[in-house]
């Protein structure tokens, strides 16, 4: 923003023009979105005229005979009030351009339930349907009442522990206690293998009864929003804990941000849901979790406890926000329909 107005004050002294310029053809102040959040042209050129107003600041001061000191003091004072209105009017463009104009579930506030109803994609013609689960009621929900945040408390220290055992060299992480995936360096390793015995040692029946007992309440929660039998459902992969800081991506494993559809990357995908295990700005920055619908993104905060779930078609196109700071911790637990694609919950051997 400051070198938009040195740009415009060199412009100025160059053409040497008598009457103001205030919006020049060839010289863009701002850019279309700003103009729109300031409201049109008049807004604009007001703006602009503040710019111009403090070119002009020397010649103003030898006419009025003022002392140098003062002048060059207002001088300062306007340019840098200037650069904090651009910042300003920055992040707010930066914030409109990302599209996330609707929070669902704000982290502070405790919902029962919320649910909201999309109209269906057409990715569930091309698999075979299941009658009675494959999804003919489409949407979205949230709820803070299956899980309690004492219980994401616990889900966590299970990832943790898991997790300390390896960890990507890049910012996303992940462990799959059905099939033993474990993110080490650039690579995956099976834990069940790789550690063998030791897994007694960092994993208790008493976890995987908590897991089981998790996943069974968050089915039947989505079997209830969509008008389902939760034995129609079956658990399905991946399955799995994420962990997610701001270290630079490795390998496109690390790429966890990009725009996706869960059922064209995982076809056995009818359901998704997401457990979070720790609370946006407590723990971390960034990472939120956003739908990506034509015209409105709408966004949900991660807090400790909270569920959120979905139909996993392109009705719910979505991504995941950077994490900037801090490190954020989640379970993806998924279903399909199809008894084929179906897995059991891991048990500890």
């Amino acid at each position: 923003m400051l070198r938009v107005f040195v740009n415009m004050c060199v412009y100025i002294q160059k053409e040497r023009s008598v009457v103001p310029v205030l919006a020049h053809d060839r010289v863009p102040l701002v850019s279309g979105g700003v103009k729109q959040l300031l409201g049109g042209w008049g807004a604009v050129k007001s703006f602009a005229y503040l710019g111009l107003s403090l070119c002009s600041l020397p010649s103003a001061k030898k006419s009025k005979g003022q002392p140098e000191s003062w002048w060059r003091w207002l001088k300062a004072a306007l340019l840098l009030s200037s650069a904090a209105v651009g910042g300003l009017l920055s992040w707010s463009y930066l914030s409109t351009e990302d599209g996330v104009t609707e929070v669902l579930a704000h982290h502070r506030d405790s919902l029962q339930d919320k649910f909201i109803e999309v109209p269906c994609s057409e990715d569930y013609d091309s698999h075979k349907r299941f009658e009675g689960c494959t999804p003919r009621k489409c949407g979205r929900g949230v709820t803070d009442a299956v899980i309690t945040r004492e219980e994401a408390e616990r889900i966590r220290r299970i990832a943790e522990r898991g997790l300390a055992l390896g960890g990507s060299d890049g910012g996303a992480s992940i462990l799959d206690l059905h099939s033993g995936a474990l993110s080490l360096g650039k690579h995956f390793v099976n834990l069940y293998r790789y550690f063998g015995d030791k897994i007694q040692d960092i994993f208790t029946e008493e976890d995987f009864a908590l897991y089981r007992d998790v996943r069974q309440r968050i089915q039947q929660r989505i079997a209830q929003a969509f008008g389902i039998s939760s034995a129609s459902m079956y658990l399905t992969k991946p399955t799995f804990f994420s962990r997610i800081n701001n270290t630079e991506a490795k390998t496109t494993h690390d790429e966890y941000w990009h725009p996706h559809v869960d059922k064209v990357t995982y076809g056995s995908f009818d359901y998704t849901s997401l457990l979070y295990l720790s609370d946006y700005t407590e723990d971390f920055g960034g990472g939120r979790f956003v739908f990506m619908d034509t015209g409105s993104n709408k966004t949900i905060e991660p807090r400790a406890g909270r569920v959120s779930f979905f139909t996993s078609g392109s009705e719910n196109l979505h991504r995941v926000e950077k994490v900037h700071w801090g490190t954020r911790y989640a379970i993806t637990i998924s279903f399909t329909c199809n008894p084929d694609h179906g897995i059991g919950d891991p048990v500890l051997t």
